[in-house]
């Protein structure tokens, strides 16, 4: 009778603690990859911490270059403008304005006048005086070396510089005299403004086309630079800008997998302590 009744108790005693050793060793698996996890992402979120710092100063060292490039370009931008002013008054104007078309002359006569002319108010100096003919309209003209000498001497072609020895002037007024009368009666190119000058002619154009657009080239480029260097620090702050945003989606992203991960990791344990009950 007494081993009848100890026999079926013995032998139901086994697979009853077999299953409660297992679901405890589950339950520790289980808070340990809860207790990893939690860790990992402290650790993350420290390291995230750490970047964010230093991005924080990296972005504060960046931003004060940022804004010196943003004023240097300002700057040329400036300077640019003023000088496209100074070039537009000085070489621009006189060019639009220019009516001087050209023309074929033919070399008369070179005199050298008796009456010196005035220079500057400091002393005055011998005016070389050339005519030519217009071989077009048969008219005779005072021939100039270019349109300022047209306006600054009206009678004169050549006039030298500005000196007190009245024997070098006139040695070198005489000189230019015989390299002109060597040309007598040739046929050269000459420019004429008939509205404005009519009893004028220059021997060469001082604004014309090239000298514009060389004039034009360095203000360009300057501006073009300074337009360039601003949008270029505009360009680079709006990708700083667009990083973070992409960093911290990413984060996130990592967040809820490994949470997800975990809630599924716990469904399974569930599902595996239920299973044997």
């Amino acid at each position: 009778m007494f081993l009848n009744t100890a026999s079926p108790r013995r032998s139901f005693s086994i697979p009853i603690n077999i299953n409660l050793q297992g679901a405890r060793r589950r339950q520790t698996r289980h808070r340990e990859f809860i207790h990893t996890v939690g860790a990992q992402e402290q650790e993350w979120s420290r390291g995230v911490g750490g970047r964010g710092g230093q991005r924080a100063r990296t972005l504060l060292v960046s931003s004060v270059g940022e804004d010196r490039a943003i004023l240097l370009g300002f700057t040329m931008m400036a300077f640019s403008v003023l000088m496209l002013f100074v070039v537009g008054i000085a070489i621009i104007k006189p060019y639009v304005n220019s009516n001087w078309k050209e023309a074929s002359c033919v070399l008369l006569k070179t005199e050298i006048l008796q009456e010196w002319v005035d220079c500057r108010g400091v002393s005055t100096v011998p005016c070389l005086d050339v005519t030519v003919n217009l071989t077009d309209s048969n008219k005779t003209a005072s021939l100039h070396f270019d349109e300022e000498s047209v306006l600054l001497a009206p009678e004169c072609f050549y006039i030298p510089k500005c000196r007190m020895d009245r024997t070098e002037l006139q040695d070198e007024v005489q000189r230019v005299k015989k390299s002109l009368d060597a040309h007598l009666g040739s046929k050269s190119s000459c420019f004429v403004d008939l509205t404005r000058h009519p009893n004028d002619v220059i021997l060469s154009r001082k604004y014309t086309l090239r000298k514009t657009l060389f004039a034009l080239t360095w203000p360009g480029l300057m501006l073009g630079g300074g337009a360039l260097l601003v949008g270029l620090v505009k360009l680079t702050q709006y990708l700083a800008q667009l990083s973070p945003e992409m960093c911290s989606e990413t984060a996130g992203n990592k967040l809820t997998s490994r949470h997800t991960q975990g809630n599924l990791y716990k469904l399974m344990q569930r599902s595996s302590v239920q299973s044997p009950s």
